[in-house]
């Protein structure tokens, strides 16, 4: 362990240009399911209008998405490790386009639901492929900024689907809204040609004994050729594969297409690998369960609530949560290689806690008042600001980062996928959800609910999560280890890393 632990801290920690300008491509998918998120939020209000549907059915539409999401997902993780990694991301351009053009043509509300439901799938096989093939390809000093990529990419499509919902929005009722969601069919197109001039994962190429491609690979995203050759050993260490072995193509003695991964991740998994599942799950669970599809999604019901009422200031003030988003986050991509994933997450988590609970009491303030109280809408906005502030800075990319570095090679593609898919699960329970939630226990209640579930999250990730910053991916499963205390292992290796500068 310490051989492993002395080389992982001789690699290179200045930014491979090769290797961020795959990852930024990769991410480019999750600008498109991005653009869906944020332009629905919208696209709603006219929809409604235009087709005469209830809120029953724009819930339904807004989390059908999600629950399709759930199934591409899980087909998502066996399919990249069967056609690989690169290709995944091809067939997920390719549905979510076919998507966007249904979508986009939406004649009724059936084949408006039936293009919302083929785009689901296509989010679901992105979300789990971009932030695995970004990881994968990225050195340790650099997987938390480049493996963030797809979460900053979400954002920046969030706010150009709220600036196409105020451009848009001023075309005749039944033109506009579909211009809004028929327009993603172009990245969509333009992203299956491009993907395909990309590199494939070094990694997946080593569990198919191809080393020769995989060590060329290794050589353009590595900063010298000594940092290759280490990663490269790692890696075929973790397949099985000799670290001497030069050899270009090698036969597995083990299968390589994902056979039986299900068996070792959730029949019989190993002490370390039940504790990797479980941080896993937990932090997708609560990256939704505590209220960001209810914000993101329903931004102009919020404001609407607090007082807002012209439907271009609804649109304006959503446009600054996606700005705010996406702000925050292109920080944090800067900050999780060097203050470490634990330390923002509970900074993420406690400030959420904080932004909640003062946008429960200040729209309980706004519903309770006869009178239009100007301190409780400037408050609730503040606050509905802060909270997507803090949620970008941690919890927001962090649960990206951290589930698709911490399963081991063999089960990272198909673990990946279980994670998106309790992530979709709990993106779709919120997003059909929030409205009857807020009818029953009022709008400010469902936010003080919100509240109380981020500080069970903060307490899960204070007790479950280890810091990873700086750790090998081949690593990962020494760090999970049965006798390691979760609490003290990012301090543990806080001090192993200051020791080792």
């Amino acid at each position: 362990m310490a051989s492993m632990e002395d080389r992982s801290g001789e690699i290179q920690s200045s930014l491979n240009k090769y290797a961020c300008a795959c990852a930024i491509v990769a991410s480019m998918i999750s600008i498109i399911f991005g653009y869906d998120t944020g332009v629905m939020s919208g696209a709603m209000i006219f929809i409604k209008e235009d087709l005469k549907i209830n809120d029953t059915q724009v819930e339904v539409l807004a989390g059908i998405l999600n629950l399709c999401a759930l199934l591409g997902s899980l087909a998502a993780g066996r399919t990249s490790d069967y056609i690989g990694r690169r290709y995944t991301i091809v067939l997920a351009s390719i549905i979510f386009l076919l998507g966007a053009i249904l979508m986009g043509y939406g004649p009724s509300y059936a084949i408006l639901m039936t293009g919302r439901c083929i785009a689901g799938i296509g989010v679901g096989f992105a979300l789990m492929i971009a932030p695995v093939y970004s990881a994968e390809i990225s050195s340790p000093s650099t997987r938390g900024f480049l493996t963030s990529l797809p979460e900053l990419c979400i954002s920046l499509g969030i706010l150009l689907g709220y600036v196409s919902n105020y451009f848009f929005g001023k075309l005749s009722l039944k033109l506009g809204w579909r211009m809004m969601l028929g327009i993603a069919a172009i990245p969509s197109l333009a992203l299956a040609f491009g993907i395909l001039k990309l590199p494939e994962s070094p990694r997946w190429l080593v569990m198919q004994g191809r080393l020769g491609d995989a060590k060329k690979i290794m050589l353009q995203v590595s900063n010298t050729k000594e940092e290759a050759e280490t990663r490269l050993n790692d890696i075929k260490l973790a397949a099985g594969i000799d670290e001497n072995c030069q050899e270009d193509i090698v036969k597995l003695p083990r299968k390589t297409h994902g056979e039986g991964v299900w068996k070792e991740l959730l029949l019989k998994p190993s002490p370390s690998v039940r504790w990797i599942l479980m941080a896993a799950i937990g932090i997708h669970f609560f990256e939704h369960a505590t209220g960001i599809e209810a914000v993101v999604l329903y931004s102009p019901r919020i404001f609407k609530k607090a007082g807002i009422t012209s439907k271009d200031k609804l649109l304006l003030a959503t446009v600054g949560v996606g700005l705010t988003k996406a702000t925050f986050i292109l920080i944090a991509t800067f900050f999780l290689d060097k203050i470490g994933r634990r330390r923002l997450l509970l900074t993420s988590t406690a400030g959420m806690i904080l932004a909640l609970t003062a946008l429960g009491f200040s729209l309980t303030m706004v519903e309770h008042s006869q009178e239009r109280l100007l301190w409780a809408l400037s408050l609730s906005i503040v606050a509905t600001y802060t909270y997507v502030a803090f949620f970008s800075i941690g919890l927001g990319p962090i649960t990206w980062v951290y589930s698709s570095e911490i399963f081991p090679l063999k089960l990272r593609a198909q673990g990946a996928s279980i994670g998106v898919a309790v992530n979709r699960v709990m993106n779709a329970i919120v997003s059909m959800s929030f409205i009857s939630i807020y009818k029953t226990i009022t709008i400010g209640g469902s936010f003080f609910m919100f509240a109380g579930i981020a500080v069970l999250a903060w307490l899960f990730f204070y007790f479950f999560l280890p810091e990873t910053k700086g750790r090998s991916l081949e690593e990962m499963e020494i760090l999970f280890s049965k006798n390691t205390r979760p609490r003290n292992v990012g301090i543990e290796l806080e001090t192993q890393q200051t020791s080792n500068v």
